[in-house]
């Protein structure tokens, strides 16, 4: 999960006695796993939302891309939310907000009201999710939380391979004639029962010393995204106007103001929403950019792909999701070979290979796409699935603990905090992106019969893209420690942002 301030976030080592704190543990476990879902589920979902509800593809990259941005912007503020007025408060608040915001997900009349209402709930995720490690950490004694991990992992895993297949189901069930909405509504009564039993089982505290909150680090962050990412989205359909350059440009000057405003912030109070110091550490400014950069290339493939599958070449989004089984089980198992056995051995050179492999495996996928064309079948997919995720394994596991490694102490928390934030912010680009390299490529006009050659083509003109990046990534990680220093004293907060670093809402279609 995301582990935000942890450093900051110190409590009294907690009692062994209290079988409550098994409870507390399913109840932030389900909110963890109702979280990744959610995000997962949607992705599977978003070509039958564009068909029923006639959603610009504008509009389609907003309901993605506004939960990430919401979620990336308000992070590590809920973090501090949780330490301030108390962990189980926020969280409480946080998994009430999040059944909300699914309600009116589900009840949309249009997709106006849908992107709103997924911001809402990104928004609220940013309240519920940085609570959960926290809350462990104060529930469970040092001695078993390994087995705790444990067990997130578990279900880490359990929803990297039932999101996609749960958004199928229910997309394709059609249940009670609602077509793609019961993605959103199953949150309801999940949603409720942790209300309920959280606020009986969980049992509440805060941090001794909380850092204070940096609202106006949060709305610069949110205003220079949205002026960067606003313009790609829209600027095809509008025709790439004046404006939209304008506000990219201005997109750097609001993030230089954000830099000397965080700078000024860590001088009067010592509470900056971004440590800047820690870019003084080659391997943190090199692991953000890795990060971030591979938030892009995700946030690129993984709706392009679910674009031309189930539009280009009119696949069920049944079929989809089954299709990336095969991706999602090759990413669980090199993940565990990586942080097990590779990465103790070989250190850097493990994430490496990751890049390569998985350019590799995207590599094979393009010159797949345009051998068969529209004939291409789930078998022949296969392959490069298994290549792509068994790179994309080797990298996720143990880029946050390599990131993290050379992190002084005291910042471990504020560090692992904004390597989540960054990565959702390179999802929200990468999403607002597939205008450019895909969509790009794609006339807006089709007829019937030129909808799918076209998204194969603009499928594989993304795909080149992707591997680019990927390219790029290999570059960035020579800048990593060749390999990761162990912290004895730190060892708590590198175990927790190694758990934090294995939640992604992208790893998957």
């Amino acid at each position: 999960m995301h582990s935000t301030d942890i450093a900051h976030a110190r409590t009294p080592e907690p009692a062994t006695g209290d079988r409550r704190r098994w409870f507390a543990l399913a109840i932030v476990m389900t909110a963890a796993f109702m979280d990744l879902v959610d995000v997962t589920i949607v992705n599977i979902a978003v070509p039958s939302i564009q068909r029923d509800e006639g959603a610009t593809f504008s509009q389609i990259q907003w309901i993605t891309a506004g939960y990430a941005l919401a979620f990336a912007a308000g992070l590590v503020t809920g973090g501090r939310l949780g330490d301030i007025h108390g962990r189980k408060r926020v969280f409480l608040v946080g998994i009430g907000g999040f059944t909300v915001a699914s309600a009116l997900c589900g009840l949309a009349v249009n997709p106006e009201m849908l992107v709103a209402s997924r911001i809402l709930q990104g928004a609220m995720a940013a309240l519920m999710v940085p609570q959960v490690l926290s809350i462990v950490h104060a529930t469970f004694p040092a001695h078993e939380r390994g087995k705790v991990f444990g067990l997130f992992g578990a279900i880490v895993g359990l929803g990297a391979v039932s999101g996609p297949l749960l958004g199928a189901l229910l997309t394709e069930g059609n249940l009670f004639g609602l077509e793609w909405r019961p993605i959103f509504l199953i949150n309801l009564p999940v949603g409720v029962a942790a209300l309920v039993l959280g606020s009986r089982f969980i049992t509440e505290s805060k941090a001794p010393r909380a850092l204070k909150l940096d609202l106006p680090g949060v709305a610069l962050v949110t205003l220079a995204l949205l002026m960067l990412l606003y313009p790609l989205t829209r600027g095809r359909e509008l025709g790439w106007p004046v404006w939209g350059y304008v506000s990219m440009a201005g997109a750097l000057v609001v993030f230089a103001a954000l830099v000397a405003y965080e700078r000024a912030k860590g001088a009067r109070d010592g509470s900056p929403l971004i440590e800047l110091s820690l870019f003084r550490v080659k391997s943190f400014a090199a692991g953000i950019a890795v990060q971030t950069v591979f938030g892009v290339g995700l946030g690129v493939f993984f709706l392009v792909w679910t674009l031309y599958m189930q539009i280009g070449l009119g696949w069920s989004a049944l079929r989809a999701g089954l299709t990336g089984v095969p991706f999602s089980v090759a990413v669980s198992v090199a993940a565990g070979m990586s942080v097990q056995q590779l990465v103790p051995r070989f250190g850097r050179k493990v994430l490496q290979a990751g890049a390569l492999v998985m350019a590799a495996g995207v590599l094979i996928y393009l010159a797949e796409a345009e051998r068969y064309g529209l004939g291409i079948t789930s078998w022949q997919m296969a392959l490069p699935l298994v290549v792509m995720g068994a790179g994309m394994g080797l990298i996720v596991a143990p880029l946050t603990d390599a990131v993290l490694s050379e992190v002084p102490r005291e910042h471990a928390g504020s560090a692992s905090g904004l390597i989540n934030t960054v990565q959702q912010m390179g999802h929200a680009l990468g999403l607002g992106l597939v205008s450019v390299v895909f969509f790009g490529v794609i006339d807006e006009r089709l007829a019937p019969a030129e909808v799918g050659p076209a998204f194969v083509d603009g499928f594989t003109h993304a795909l080149g893209w992707v591997a680019a990046v990927l390219g790029a990534i290999f570059l960035l990680m020579f800048a990593l420690p060749k390999r990761p220093a162990q912290h004895v004293e730190g060892a708590a907060d590198a175990e927790e942002a190694a758990v934090a670093g294995a939640k992604e809402p992208e790893l998957v279609p």
